[in-house]
C-alpha cells in the first residue's frame, strides 16, 4: 500500500532539506481585454517596447547575480533569455496586433505570448517543452510592466525562517533569487535534472526535487517536509525517529568524507594488486581544476558543447585549439579524451538553423549534424590535431551508429591533417579515434566498430534510456531508469567481448560508473578505465582500495544471471557489505548536505 506521506519525484540538486513548506501560486498574469483609439496605436507601440526593455534590464541584473552567485555559464541561461525576450518575430507579430485590431499593448502581448506557449506546450520537442518556464516566466516580466504592476518574489517579506519552497513550476529568475540561509529546498511538480532552473539549483547549492506530481494539492503550506535531493524521495509530516535516522546517516557521511580526504592522494588499486584509471568527465572550464584537485588519472570525457552555449557563432579554431591545450596542461602526460560536438535539441548556436523535430532524441544529432556541416567538424578536427602535439589527446566521436561514420571521420581527420601540413602548421603524426557506445545499435555492431577504432567509451546514461525507453527525466518513470537493469549488463559484456578481441581499451563514463555499488559492478566486468564527476573520485577510490577485484568479479558473474535490477543490487549490496558500509554507498544511504533547523520537534 502506497505510503500517503511519501511522495516521489526526481532529485536535480543533491543534499537533503527539512523545514516547512511554502507553497508558491505564480504564474501568467491575468490580462483584461482592452482596446485603444485609432490615435493611441503608436503610444501602445512605443509602450510595447519601453516594457521590453525594462524586462531586459532586469534580466541583465538577473545575469550579473548569477554571474557573482553561480558562474558564467550559469549567466548564459539569462543570456539566453535576453534574446528570446527581444525576439523580433515575436514582436513584430505583436505590433501587427496592436495596429491592425487597435488593441493594448498588454491585451496583443498576451494573445501572441499564449499562442507560443501553446504551440510549444503541444510540441514533440523536449527541449521546447523543457524550456516552457523560461518562456513563461519572460513574458510574464513583460505584461506585468505593461500593467503598471511591480514583479515581486511570491515570498516576499514572509522568510524569516528556514522554509521549502513548493510550486508547480520554477523559473530560472525565481530560483536565483532565492536566499539560501532561509530557502533550504525546493519541490515542483514540473522540471527536470536539464531544465534550468535544475541547473541554478544545483550551482546555488539547493537541495531540490523535480516532477513531483500533485505537489501543489498534496501539501500545504507550514507542513513539515524532509526531501532527498539525491534520490528524489519527499516525506510529509515525517517522525522524530525518520528526522533522527537522517541525521545519523548524516554524522556517518561526514565521517566517511574525513576518510575520504586522507585517501585522495593514494593510487587506486584493489586489495588483490589491481590498478584501476580513475578520470574525470570535465563539462566546463570551472570543472578543471576540481578534477586536479580530486586526484584524477586525466580526462576520460571532455565535453565541448559549452563552446556554443549563448553563441551566436560557432567557436573558432584557434579558441578551441587554446582551451584543449589548456586541459592538456592542467594534465601532463595523462590522456585528454574530447568528445567531438555533441550538437542537437537545444545546443546549437543561435545562428544555427536547426529543424523543430518531434522527438529530437532520435532525430539529427551529434555526428549526423557533424558529417552533414563539415564547416562545423572541420574547425574542430585542425584544433585537436593542433593541440595533441606532444599531448596525449584522443577524439571520440557520439552517437556512432554506423561503421561508415566512423571512416567518413577517418577521412576527414586525415585531409586535414594533410591541409595542415601544407599550410605549415605543427599537427599530431597519430590522434587515437574512439566511438561512444550509447545505443543499442553500437553494442550489436561492437565487433565492426572495434575494427575501426582505436578504443571505445561507454555511455550508460544513453544507453539506458535508449534500451529501457525510458525518459531519465521523466518522474513517472524514475523507478524504471535502472542502469543494473540485466539487459543493460548483458549489453556491457558484449561490448567490453569485442574491445577484448579486438584489443582495444574501453572505458565507461556514464552516470553509472559514479554509483559506488554499480563501479563495483563494472569492475567485476572488467572494466578498469572509469570517467566521473570530479566530486565522485574520491569515493570511487575508497571503494577500488577497499573491496578486492575477486569479490567484484564473483559479484559480476552472479548478476549476469539475475532477472532483474532488484536482484542485482541485493547482489552488489552483499558483496560489498563485508568491506564497506553500504548505506553510505547506496544513494538512499548517501546524504551529503544536511541542513536543519537547530531543533527537532517532537512528533
Amino acid at each position: 500500500m502506497t505510503d500517503p506521506r511519501r511522495l516521489q519525484g526526481v532529485g536535480v540538486s543533491p543534499g537533503v532539506g527539512f523545514a516547512p513548506a511554502m507553497v508558491v501560486h505564480w504564474g501568467f498574469p491575468d490580462v483584461r481585454d482592452r482596446t485603444v483609439e485609432e490615435d493611441e496605436i503608436e503610444a501602445e507601440v512605443g509602450r510595447l517596447h519601453g516594457a521590453v526593455q525594462e524586462a531586459v534590464d532586469s534580466l541583465e541584473a538577473l545575469r550579473e547575480r548569477v554571474l557573482v552567485r553561480a558562474g558564467v555559464e550559469e549567466s548564459r541561461i539569462f543570456e539566453a533569455q535576453i534574446l528570446m525576450v527581444q525576439d523580433p518575430d515575436f514582436l513584430a507579430g505583436v505590433e501587427v496586433l496592436i495596429r491592425e485590431n487597435q488593441l493594448s499593448a498588454e491585451t496583443a502581448y498576451e494573445f501572441k505570448a499564449l499562442e507560443l506557449r501553446n504551440l510549444w506546450a503541444s510540441s514533440g520537442s523536449a527541449q521546447l517543452r523543457e524550456r516552457l518556464a523560461d518562456l513563461t516566466a519572460i513574458q510574464r516580466r513583460v505584461v506585468l510592466r505593461l500593467m503598471g504592476q511591480t514583479e515581486r518574489e511570491p515570498w516576499s517579506g514572509t522568510l524569516d525562517e528556514q522554509v521549502i519552497v513548493v510550486a508547480h513550476e520554477l523559473s530560472p529568475g525565481l530560483t536565483v533569487q532565492l536566499d539560501r540561509e532561509h530557502v533550504v529546498g525546493l519541490v515542483s511538480e514540473e522540471g527536470t535534472r536539464t531544465s534550468h532552473a535544475a541547473i541554478l539549483a544545483h550551482s546555488l547549492g539547493i537541495p531540490a526535487v523535480m516532477g513531483v506530481a500533485g505537489a501543489i494539492q498534496r501539501v500545504r503550506s507550514g507542513q513539515m517536509i524532509l526531501l532527498d535531493g539525491r534520490t528524489g524521495a519527499i516525506i510529509l509530516d515525517p517522525t522524530r525517529s525518520e528526522l533522527e535516522e537522517a541525521k545519523t546517516r548524516l554524522h556517518r557521511r561526514h565521517r566517511l568524507q574525513l576518510k575520504l580526504e586522507a585517501g585522495l592522494l593514494e593510487p587506486a588499486v584493489t586489495p588483490d594488486g589491481r590498478t584501476v584509471s580513475l578520470r574525470g568527465n570535465v563539462d566546463l572550464p570551472e570543472e578543471i581544476e576540481p578534477a586536479v584537485r580530486h586526484g584524477a588519472d586525466g580526462v576520460g570525457l571532455l565535453r565541448t558543447e559549452f563552446l556554443l552555449t549563448g553563441r551566436a557563432v560557432v567557436p573558432t579554431e584557434t579558441e578551441q585549439t587554446d582551451y584543449f591545450r589548456r586541459v592538456a596542461q592542467a594534465f601532463p602526460n595523462q590522456p585528454i579524451v574530447v568528445r567531438t560536438f555533441d550538437l542537437g535539441g537545444d545546443k546549437f548556436p543561435a545562428a544555427f538553423e536547426a529543424p523543430i523535430e518531434a522527438n529530437p532524441f532520435l532525430g539529427w544529432r551529434s555526428i549526423r549534424v557533424c558529417l552533414d556541416h563539415p564547416e562545423i567538424f572541420r574547425p574542430q578536427l585542425r584544433a585537436i590535431l593542433r593541440a595533441a602535439v606532444g599531448r596525449d589527446i584522443r577524439m571520440m566521436l557520439p552517437l556512432i551508429t554506423r561503421v561508415d561514420e566512423v571512416e567518413q571521420v577517418r577521412r576527414l581527420v586525415d585531409e586535414e591533417r594533410a591541409a595542415l601540413r601544407a599550410d605549415g602548421q605543427d599537427v599530431a603524426d597519430e590522434v587515437p579515434i574512439g566511438v561512444m557506445i550509447e545505443t543499442p545499435a553500437a553494442v550489436v555492431l561492437a565487433d565492426r566498430l572495434a575494427a575501426v577504432s582505436d578504443f571505445f567509451s561507454i555511455g550508460t546514461n544513453d544507453l539506458t534510456q535508449y534500451t529501457l525507453v525510458v525518459d531519465r527525466g521523466n518522474a513517472r518513470l524514475a523507478d524504471r531508469f535502472r542502469t543494473e537493469h540485466p539487459a543493460i549488463l548483458r549489453q556491457l559484456r558484449t561490448v567490453q567481448q569485442a574491445a577484448a578481441a579486438q584489443g582495444i581499451p574501453v572505458s565507461v563514463c556514464g552516470e553509472m560508473a559514479s554509483d559506488p555499488l554499480s563501479a563495483v559492478l563494472l569492475l567485476g566486468l572488467g572494466f578498469v578505465e572509469l570517467s566521473v564527476a570530479p566530486p565522485a573520485l574520491p569515493l570511487l577510490k575508497l571503494v577500488v582500495r577497499s573491496v578486492p577485484l575477486s569479490v567484484a568479479e564473483a559479484a559480476a558473474r552472479l548478476a549476469l544471471e539475475a532477472d532483474t535490477s532488484e536482484e542485482v543490487r541485493e547482489i552488489l549490496r552483499s558483496a560489498v557489505g563485508g568491506h564497506l558500509d553500504v548505506a553510505l554507498l547506496d544513494p538512499a544511504g548517501a546524504l551529503p548536505a544536511y541542513r536543519a533547523p537547530t531543533s527537532i520537534p517532537a512528533r
